[in-house]
C-alpha cells in the first residue's frame, strides 16, 4: 500500500503524455492541411491568371475585329424594295379581288414586282 502513490502519479503523467502526444498530432495535422489548402490556393490563382490571359487575348482579338469593321466602307443603302408589310398587303388586296395595277399603284411597286410576288405565292402556297 506505500506505493499507491506510484500508481496515481503514473497515471496522471500518462495522461498528460498522452496529451502532449494528442496534441503533436493535432499540429502535425493542421500543418498538412495547411499545406494542402495553400497549394490548392496557389492552383487555384494559377488557374485563374491562365483563364485571364486568356480572356485578355479574346479581348483583344475583338477590339481587332470591332476596328476592321469600324474601319470599312460603309454598306450601300438598302435597294428599294417589296418589304413584308406590303407584301402582305399586296396578297390581301388580290385576295379581294383588286386588280394588279390598282394594287401596285396603291403600295408604289412595279407591275412586274406584284406580279412575280404573287407567282410565288401561288407555288408556295
Amino acid at each position: 500500500m506505500q506505493f499507491q502513490w506510484l500508481d496515481s502519479l503514473f497515471a496522471a503523467y500518462g495522461a498528460v503524455a498522452l496529451g502532449l502526444v494528442a496534441s503533436v498530432l493535432l499540429f502535425v495535422a493542421a500543418k498538412r492541411e495547411i499545406a494542402r489548402v495553400r497549394r490548392q490556393a496557389s492552383e487555384s490563382k494559377e488557374s485563374a491568371e491562365a483563364v485571364a490571359r486568356n480572356l485578355a487575348a479574346e479581348l483583344e482579338a475583338l477590339r481587332g475585329s470591332v476596328r476592321k469593321v469600324e474601319e470599312a466602307p460603309p454598306a450601300p443603302p438598302p435597294v428599294p424594295g417589296l418589304n413584308l408589310t406590303k407584301r402582305a398587303q399586296a396578297l390581301r388586296m388580290y385576295r379581294r379581288g383588286e386588280p394588279l395595277n390598282s394594287i401596285a399603284a396603291a403600295l408604289q411597286a412595279p407591275l412586274n414586282e406584284i406580279e412575280l410576288l404573287l407567282k410565288v405565292q401561288e407555288l408556295a402556297g
